[in-house]
């Protein structure tokens, strides 16, 4: 078992309120990512469910049993830090094997699960080795290791990859995801990197302010995402936001006039009373392309950044000194400070009231295709 509700939990240090009520469930085996900026209050939601913060408010169900009170080696969690936090004299053996010499286990079973755990981790050649002859990789898998040995009913990850190298963060994705899938056990990872969210999560809970933005799969955030922050945050590079004006609504559409006087008529669930207000079109830079298209903007390229298979191009809507991105082919004929049309089309647009909530867009998720998601250049 390794179920986990969360009951309008609050958080406050004196006077500041960090949680605001925040109320999740996560089922069993689940993989959960906590994703927000710097001070969203991710880390200590993740604290708050470890037991090493206080719940102001609230109450945090750990299978089915109130933990509101119970010290964290009583919880069933084990905890997974930004820090390796070895111990440097000991081997990896010992390291892995130390908190069931803490709980007086026999020698047997000792070795049975730090065993299981080193096989798991392909460590077994680097159990004799100290963490002082290891690469950031194999540290963090050897903190990994410990925290396995215990089968706890929830693993909690804090930043676990921030001190690797990009290349090693790859990697140790990669390798979190097969962790994942061979125990089956519930994991709940916090991270401010969105691109590890969208690539390890079964549902990713998007944290403002405090507060839950959304709660979905990745790719619902990225293809109906319910706001501007949900939207700005998911995907990489960020999406285009340009300021428009609603010309006409729909029941299942709606038209926008762009800064350069085109229109584009998005297809969106229309509302009552938008004509002449000022709405917000988002545009994904993978979904820009040069040539036909059902609407274009012109935009001057500031800085072209030519990545191989993608050209990068960051630009300025002329007319709005709005910042534009494109994700273009990789030999696309962009020249800085030359004005140059981009095209889009009205299905890849997401459209946004005056109060930054989205318009429904009329896209069924069973119709796109995986493959298609990108979360970075390649």
């Amino acid at each position: 078992m390794g179920q986990l509700a969360l009951q309008d939990v609050k958080k406050s240090f004196g006077s500041t309120e960090v949680i605001k009520g925040v109320s999740l469930d996560v089922k069993d085996g689940e993989f959960i990512v906590f994703v927000g900026p710097s001070g969203c209050g991710k880390s200590t939601l993740l604290r708050m469910i470890a037991g090493l913060e206080e719940v102001s408010d609230g109450t945090v169900f750990i299978d089915g049993k109130v933990v509101n009170n119970l010290p964290p080696v009583k919880r069933g969690i084990s905890m997974v830090f930004q820090s390796y936090a070895l111990y440097p004299h000991m081997s990896v053996y010992e390291n892995i094997a130390f908190p069931l010499r803490v709980a007086k286990m026999s020698e047997a079973e000792v070795e049975e699960r730090v065993r299981k755990a080193s096989r798991i981790l392909q460590l077994d050649e680097r159990l004799k080795h100290k963490p002082g002859q290891l690469s950031g990789g194999q540290r963090q898998r050897v903190a990994i290791g410990r925290a396995i040995v215990r089968e706890p009913s929830v693993f909690l990850f804090d930043e676990p990859l921030s001190n690797l190298d990009a290349a090693l963060r790859s990697d140790m994705r990669v390798e979190l995801s097969k962790l994942h899938g061979s125990l089956g056990a519930t994991m709940i990872y916090v991270t401010h990197d969105q691109i590890e969210a969208m690539t390890m999560a079964d549902r990713i809970v998007v944290l403002d302010g405090g507060v839950i933005s959304q709660v979905g799969s990745p790719l619902e955030l990225y293809h109906k995402p319910q706001n501007l922050f949900v939207a700005g945050f998911i995907g990489n590079p960020k999406m285009n936001f340009v300021e428009v004006t609603c010309k006409a609504s729909a029941e299942n559409s709606v038209t926008v006039t762009l800064p350069d006087g085109g229109e584009v008529e998005v297809p969106v669930k229309g509302q009552a009373n938008l004509e002449g207000q000022k709405m917000t079109l988002g545009i994904r830079p993978e979904h820009i392309k040069l040539g036909q298209a059902d609407a274009h903007i012109s935009v001057v390229a500031n800085v072209v950044e030519r990545l191989g298979i993608h050209t990068v191009s960051h630009a300025t809507v002329e007319g709005a000194n709005t910042s534009f991105c494109s994700l273009l082919d990789g030999a696309a004929p962009v020249v800085v400070g030359e004005a140059a049309p981009v095209g889009f089309n009205a299905s890849d647009c997401h459209l946004f009231d005056s109060t930054g909530a989205a318009l429904e867009r009329l896209v069924k998720l069973e119709d796109v295709d995986p493959a298609m998601l990108q979360v970075e250049p390649a």
